[in-house]
């Protein structure tokens, strides 16, 4: 199944997850991410020397790629649960009890039906190849058998998600964020139950606290008091913070319901990240390495390189994480030849 191919080494630019795209792309994301994120530039900052700084960076590290690794392996045991569990024809519980209440709950009823028998079937499959396995027996037959079988289930879901959009045409038939949620709330002790959904709420909580923390805080800083006339009390900028914090947490909201246009919510964020985190990172190597750009250059090459990297995105030429690196070296790029051409009009006049 394609679910367990962990290493994809094609050369094609369209596929989202190769080795390449992950090696190159992600590098460029990881830079832009633990770089110029204000969300983990300022756990820098609030170091007391340049070694303190340069220590947290690199425990950020440490502690952020075996923590991504453990989400990620989560939904590789979740797969494989229920490769050996039956699972439901449908995650969404909303949807499932849309179409129960429809004219076509029958036919709903009748690939349920066909998924059940599918998943005892598979289950006995899954359980006689595990165990010729620790035989050291690849079995291809029934290796080939579970590939069929996953075929054949996923062709049912996708009946079902047919079946719903019928019953309801506005329903979200993307049911993936919905898997790990049913895993929670069927199989897990309920003590333990509680527990996790404090742990998940604590986490979105501390999560979103800081990162509209760090929003509210630049735009005042950065953009508002630049350009706000006359004399302001303290008060006054306390006030426009906490106005910010509003403005940024209802951008939020609006693109958290924008979550279900995508796979799942972890990609979400790796390609909102990557359409923008490119030009950032950009414009960060500039100001560091490439004294002679001044701001005007950099400013006009990072707009244009942002347009660009949407429209890229946009036309769905290539996968998401090269955005990063065509962000990054685009801004650098054009903000060279800005910069060449504004100091050849100036030598000129």
């Amino acid at each position: 199944n394609d679910k367990l191919n962990i290493i994809d080494f094609s050369f094609d630019p369209e596929k989202r997850y190769t080795i390449w795209s992950g090696i190159a792309g992600g590098f460029f994301l990881a830079l832009a991410y633990f770089g110029t994120d204000q969300s983990q530039v300022q756990r820098y900052l609030s170091g007391k020397s340049i070694r303190e700084s340069q220590m947290g960076l690199i425990m950020n590290g440490l502690l952020k790629v075996p923590m991504q690794f453990f989400i990620l392996l989560i939904g590789v045991m979740v797969f494989v649960f229920f490769q050996f569990h039956q699972a439901p024809l449908h995650f969404n519980p909303n949807n499932t009890k849309t179409i129960s209440t429809s004219q076509y709950k029958t036919e709903f009823e009748g690939l349920e039906k066909q998924l059940k028998t599918l998943g005892q079937e598979k289950e006995e499959i899954s359980m006689l190849y595990v165990s010729q396995l620790n035989q050291n027996y690849d079995n291809p037959d029934l290796h080939n058998k579970m590939i069929t079988l996953n075929t054949r289930e996923k062709d049912l879901r996708d009946q079902a998600k047919e079946l719903i959009t019928k019953a309801d045409s506005k329903a979200e038939t993307n049911d993936k964020d919905y898997v790990f949620l049913y895993f929670i709330l069927n199989f897990l002790p309920k003590g333990l139950i509680g527990l996790l959904l404090a742990v998940i709420i604590s986490a979105a909580m501390s999560s979103s606290a800081s990162g509209l923390n760090a929003l509210a805080s630049t735009t005042t800083i950065d953009i508002y008091m630049r350009h706000v006339k006359g004399e302001k009390t303290e008060k006054h900028f306390v006030d426009s913070t906490k106005l910010f914090t509003l403005i940024w947490g209802v951008i939020a909201i609006i693109f958290a319901c924008m979550g279900s246009l995508f796979d799942n919510l972890i990609q979400m964020v790796n390609i909102i990240g990557s359409i923008f985190y490119g030009t950032v990172l950009g414009i960060f190597l500039v100001a560091f390495y490439i004294k002679f750009i001044k701001a005007q250059a950099i400013f006009w090459g990072a707009m244009v390189t942002q347009i660009a990297v949407i429209y890229i995105y946009w036309i769905d030429v290539v996968s998401f994480l090269w955005l990063n690196i065509i962000g990054a070296v685009m801004t650098i790029i054009l903000s060279s030849i800005l910069q060449l051409a504004l100091n050849s009009k100036e030598q000129g006049a």
